[in-house]
């Protein structure tokens, strides 16, 4: 089994990254192999609805100019994703909007191919904003037919400059349980 985390973050080593590892400490507890993508100096573009991947049927994007088919790929072979974001004006970053518009339309151009993955999503932000960034990410699960298992709250981490979800001993608790329970679901699943 594996786990691929897709952090949208512009800071590689930001809140959103410090999130996503604390997830992934305990998934890597149960013995599930784990990986990390940066989409920070990646070159991602959004959709430019062309329907190509609904003729092509190959698990791709047609759009080849850039990362994002490469982010497929590690997204395909993998039977957990987690997606982090800041909150950039109540909502996801460029590049994580980008990501969701265009693999969820290649995974329902080819038959489904996210279909019963576990997701989870993962939020950093300042003070506001975050449920909607929150609710972006969990709508591309919940459509690509995905399981989203839960934790103790919304999952999110609450802090400013880079570290500051360190403090956030609630932020940093429901991402320990939501590690947790990704890696029970992907038992339970998988068996």
């Amino acid at each position: 089994m594996k786990v691929v985390a897709i952090n949208g973050s512009p800071r590689k080593e930001g809140n959103t990254n410090i999130l996503i590892n604390r997830v992934l400490d305990e998934i890597k507890k149960e013995g599930i192999e784990t990986e990390v993508v940066q989409l920070a100096g990646k070159k991602i573009k959004g959709c430019i609805a062309c329907y190509q991947c609904f003729k092509n049927m190959n698990k791709q994007c047609a759009v080849k100019n850039d990362d994002m088919n490469d982010c497929i790929e590690k997204i395909l072979s993998a039977d957990g994703i987690i997606l982090g974001s800041p909150t950039y004006f109540s909502n996801v970053t460029s590049e994580i909007k980008a990501l969701i518009d265009r693999c969820g339309l290649v995974a329902m151009a080819n038959g489904g191919l996210l279909k019963r993955k576990v997701g989870a999503s993962v939020v950093a932000v300042r003070r506001a904003g975050s449920v909607s960034t929150f609710d972006a990410m969990n709508r591309f699960f919940l459509y690509g037919q995905m399981i989203v298992p839960g934790s103790c709250y919304w999952n999110m981490g609450i802090g400013l400059e880079p570290g500051d979800v360190n403090k956030d001993e609630e932020g940093m608790n429901i991402m320990k349980v939501l590690g947790q329970n990704i890696a029970w679901t992907l038992k339970k699943i998988n068996g």
